[in-house]
């Protein structure tokens, strides 16, 4: 019933908060399967159902041709995972608990860590599930040749990056506006499938249709990866300091937001709708 509270140093609390940070992404891998082992499968069965769908939409529509000369496996790849890894690491920071969730009743346990949490959950999969695929492709299919590696993954971290940003943005708005969120969650989704670059090659699109795009973060992203990884590709209409800047920016919006968001949260707000 009583507890003395003892004196931590810095160290100390980073540790615990690692620590919990840690316990909190082995509860949301579990989330999608009780065994983590299923949950991985069951993620990168999903990743090969898109590329798959991909190869040959492009094959019956015969549009292989717009793709970069070299491996078209490897094209579809950092197209379709790129969007994957960033739409799911976007739902799930939006899907992380909130400040009137049960979850928060428990000592130490804050929205900050809930945030991360959910977010490294997110890259654990697609990361493990990015080097099976690059398996598969090499060992079944053609030998993976990568130019810049280094930079190729950086563009990997920054989809998933820029997926959070986005993320902490609407779960910010979340307590406020709970379906308007949920409606553009998915016209986000949806428009990214067309607006990320993924199904064309940016340097081929006429300059007025180059507007269109390169508001989008992804875009860049996407066209960037295509340049690292292909050794005849050189992109012209992107950069990649773009969605890092982006990222930051929303990043500090949506936790000012967050921080607002949690000091007036309640329990009865979602009894009331």
């Amino acid at each position: 019933m009583f507890e003395a509270k003892r004196q931590r140093s810095t160290l100390g609390l980073i540790f615990n908060l690692a620590e919990m940070t840690f316990h909190a992404s082995v509860r949301k891998v579990r989330q999608a399967h009780r065994n983590a082992l299923m949950a991985i499968i069951l993620n990168i069965f999903q990743s090969v159902l898109f590329i798959a769908a991909f190869y040959l939409m492009f094959n019956v529509l015969g549009t292989r041709g717009v793709a970069i000369r070299g491996d078209f496996m490897l094209y579809l790849l950092t197209g379709i995972f790129l969007y994957l890894t960033h739409i799911k690491a976007l739902g799930a920071v939006l899907g992380s608990e909130g400040p009137a969730s049960p979850m928060m009743m428990h000592a130490q346990m804050n929205t900050i860590v809930a945030i991360v949490s959910s977010a490294l959950s997110a890259l654990y999969l697609q990361t493990i599930s990015l080097f099976v695929l690059l398996f598969l492709i090499h060992v079944l299919i053609n030998p993976v040749e990568i130019q810049h590696w280094d930079m190729a993954f950086m563009m990997y971290l920054l989809a998933w990056f820029s997926g959070c940003a986005a993320g902490i943005v609407l779960l910010a708005l979340k307590p406020w506006l709970p379906d308007l969120i949920s409606i553009i969650q998915m016209v986000y989704v949806r428009a990214n499938m067309i607006a990320s670059g993924k199904m064309f090659v940016a340097n081929m699109l006429p300059s007025a249709l180059i507007g269109i795009f390169d508001w989008n973060p992804l875009f860049h992203i996407i066209d960037q990866m295509r340049g690292f990884v292909f050794i005849n590709y050189n992109p012209h209409h992107s950069n990649w300091e773009y969605p890092i800047y982006v990222s930051i920016a929303l990043v500090t919006l949506g936790l000012m937001g967050e921080f607002y968001s949690r000091k007036h949260a309640s329990a009865s707000w979602s009894a009331g709708r």
